[in-house]
């Protein structure tokens, strides 16, 4: 990007990733075996396991340079059973239909987990931020709107920032949103800046909902957060926010990654150090003469590890060498339904991605809630109301796990599918 003032919300590339499943089979497996165990109609499965609608769209956008380049972008929604749909717009050059698919649908079981009153949805754009202007990524934001715009809105479906888009890149949207409308509509979209109707907490919510995540497994573990040694691969949004709550937490912070590598020190990185010295892109690898690979920053020794980056970083090739007791999903789908099982075997709790990652959504429908009220929350309330959502949730999936002799994956889907599915069922959509 020639102007590097507008950080992008995560730093990682899929190219990293070293057998990643396809994202939409990994839904579908989980989400049919969840089914059954819940003893649901084989129809039920048949219509959560692909979204309702689905939209590929052309968007051409005038480069710097005079040309007219067009990229290629989705949206899917996967349910609206109990509301409007809701989830965010990544921009990626890896971008593609199935993962678009997978991510609505796991959209769909956090606001399940969560009690929301939504349906989940996704977004994607083909493209590579970092190499594009500011310009320019307004020109493809505002395209964007435009294309999808008869299937969006504040009671039909609501955006929100993702994988390397922010504030900015939604307030653009915001803006071509109310000039094809042509009226104020700042429950169109979540993550807004402040001033145009964001919420209070917004930008740090899924760093927090991972971190009172967390507190409850320490608890649970008897193993305090003071104590605790912990790697964070990915060092965008998410895992910075996060880095800094768990250093100023007393913990062990002992290795991080970006795009370029890992670092790693038993003794416990200077954080704050690296916070102050990232680059616009979160990247703080370049600041030391030697770095790892991200892969072998996994199987580093640990107490906790959180892949806060890419999907499908932990599969059955490198599972069995992963040395943490606890894996915390910040990421979305970071663990392949085969590495689950061998993790199980080693008996390391996986905190699954749709209940640990669930703060963004959180916050999301606090600031929708926010907007169509015109009355606005202080960040301690914000925090308050999501610590309290986050826990409620992880006690729900923890009790669910002990009650069907599962894990956390799976019981967090058992918990996402039961208010789609009866919902749907309320409607006369399935019946049984």
């Amino acid at each position: 990007m020639t102007n590097q003032s507008v950080k992008m919300k995560n730093t990682e590339s899929k190219k990293e990733v070293i057998a990643q499943d396809n994202p939409l089979k990994e839904f579908q497996e989980s989400l049919k075996e969840a089914s059954g165990i819940l003893n649901y109609p084989t129809e039920v499965f048949d219509f959560l396991k692909k979204p309702m609608r689905f939209l590929e769209v052309s968007i051409p956008v005038q480069m710097d340079d005079g040309t007219t380049k067009v990229f290629e972008g989705y949206r899917a929604q996967h349910n609206d059973a109990t509301g409007p749909t809701k989830g965010g717009i990544r921009f990626h050059p890896d971008v593609t239909p199935e993962e678009v698919k997978a991510l609505a649908g796991w959209m769909s079981l956090k606001c399940g987990i969560t009690d929301l009153p939504y349906g989940g949805a996704k977004g994607g754009i083909i493209c590579d931020p970092r190499n594009m202007s500011l310009q320019e990524l307004e020109r493809l934001s505002r395209g964007y709107v435009r294309a999808v715009s008869q299937i969006v809105g504040p009671t039909k479906d609501i955006p929100a920032p993702d994988m390397y888009t922010n504030s900015q890149i939604m307030a653009w949207m915001l803006d071509e949103y109310d000039h094809i409308r042509e009226f104020d509509s700042p429950g169109f979209i979540t993550g807004k800046p402040l001033v145009l109707g964001g919420s209070e907490g917004r930008e740090t919510a899924t760093s927090k909902g991972v971190l009172y995540t967390l507190q409850l497994v320490s608890e649970l573990k008897n193993i305090p957060i003071q104590d605790m040694r912990v790697v964070i691969q990915g060092f965008g949004n998410v895992g910075s926010y996060l880095a800094q709550y768990l250093y100023d937490l007393g913990a062990k912070v002992v290795g991080v990654s970006d795009v370029l590598g890992g670092v790693y020190d038993p003794n416990g990185l200077d954080i704050p150090y690296l916070l102050e010295n990232r680059d616009s892109f979160g990247i703080v690898t370049n600041l030391f003469t030697e770095k790892i690979p991200n892969q072998e920053l996994l199987e580093k020794e640990c107490d906790v590890l959180i892949p806060a980056a890419i999907g499908g970083v932990i599969t059955k090739h490198n599972a069995d060498r992963l040395k943490c007791k606890i894996v915390i999903e910040a990421a979305n789908g970071p663990t392949t339904k085969e590495a689950i099982k061998l993790l199980d075997k080693k008996d390391i709790l996986v905190v699954p991605d749709i209940l640990a990652n669930s703060g963004g959504v959180i916050v999301s429908y606090f600031e929708w809630c926010q907007n169509n009220q015109g009355y606005y929350w202080s960040e301690d309330l914000v925090d308050e109301r999501l610590k309290e959502k986050i826990t409620t949730s992880f006690l729900n999936v923890y009790h669910t796990a002990n009650h069907f002799g599962v894990n956390m994956k799976t019981a967090a889907y058992i918990e996402g599918i039961r208010k789609i599915t009866e919902a749907s069922r309320l409607r006369g959509w399935v019946r049984f």
